[in-house]
């Protein structure tokens, strides 16, 4: 749906959107509505976000109200929530996205984001080449990897692309999946699985990032190392992902937040990319899989889980 009269803020997989100039009132309690994929309770980056506004000054329920709108696991109902949102008539509106804001149509460019969109990235297209490098160097018999991707990412088609242009160099043959709800994933997951794969590829996404658990049981029952995204689907159980901090992301998103309410125009905030990725193994995971990670990919490591 179109959020007219709204400034949006891609942060991280975040889409921030302010509502209209009438509602930044000095006198007024500052109103913000964070939607979510996730549940309560089950998101680092949603802890980080509230840190971060913590640490700007922001008390929920004293100095700013915060509108928590949860997905569990799903996108299907951010629409309705975002229709919800406006009729609020919150200020700002927080929102995962997760995709390419340029490719996705969402700003003109990252330094002069144009409309009423901008924020931070997560850079996912960037790194699909590198991982599956990684996801090579640490399985070095690999011939063929399930990809998975999650079709709520508005620049699946671009993963997709990426992920075949270096599969080709790698020597790597994909079969693809596409999957759009969590009711989707445990088929996918059986028709990879039945295509014998050597390893399973997930880019990323918030469907994705919602069900990291049950993604990294899924691999694991089928004995199936699994590459993916940010450290916390590896902490769930995923042998291994390489990407920017989104706890750190989704902190600094807050400085947006803060921007914007005090009077910045989306419009001219330039869109931030990460400047730090981190690679992070399970251990557990490969023990579990029988699978020795060569000293070459562990002495990279950021984070060793054991």
């Amino acid at each position: 749906m179109r959020l007219i009269g709204l400034a949006v803020v891609l942060v991280v997989g975040l889409v921030l959107a302010p509502t209209a100039a009438e509602a930044q009132q000095a006198a007024k309690t500052p109103r913000i509505a964070f939607i979510s994929t996730t549940s309560p309770g089950t998101s680092p980056s949603t802890d980080a976000f509230r840190q971060g506004l913590r640490d700007l000054g922001y008390v929920e329920g004293q100095n700013i109200a915060v509108e928590w709108r949860w997905g569990y696991g799903s996108t299907k109902r951010f629409p309705e929530f975002a229709a919800e949102a406006v009729r609020l008539k919150v200020d700002l509106i927080v929102i995962p996205n997760m995709g390419d804001p340029v490719g996705s149509g969402f700003v003109t460019s990252l330094a002069s984001p144009g409309g009423n969109i901008t924020g931070l990235t997560v850079q996912n297209l960037d790194l699909v080449a590198k991982r599956l490098q990684l996801l090579k160097e640490a399985t070095p018999n690999v011939s063929q990897v399930g990809l998975i991707l999650d079709t709520n990412a508005g620049d699946y088609r671009q993963t997709a692309a990426e992920a075949e242009t270096a599969a080709r160099v790698l020597g790597i043959q994909l079969r693809r999946m596409e999957v759009s709800n969590p009711s989707e994933l445990d088929g996918a997951f059986a028709t990879i699985a039945g295509r014998r794969p050597s390893a399973v590829f997930v880019p990323g996404g918030t469907m994705v990032y919602a069900n990291r658990t049950r993604l990294a049981e899924y691999a694991l029952k089928r004995h199936l190392p699994m590459m993916c995204g940010s450290r916390e689907v590896v902490e769930a159980g995923c042998l291994m992902g390489y990407a920017a901090s989104l706890v750190d992301l989704f902190r600094r998103a807050a400085t947006y937040v803060d921007r914007i309410l005090k009077g910045a125009k989306p419009a001219d905030l330039p869109v931030e990319q990460p400047t730090k990725f981190e690679l992070v193994i399970n251990l557990k995971t490969a023990k579990a899989l029988g699978l020795t990670i060569p000293q070459s990919v562990l002495g990279r490591a950021d984070q060793v889980i054991e």
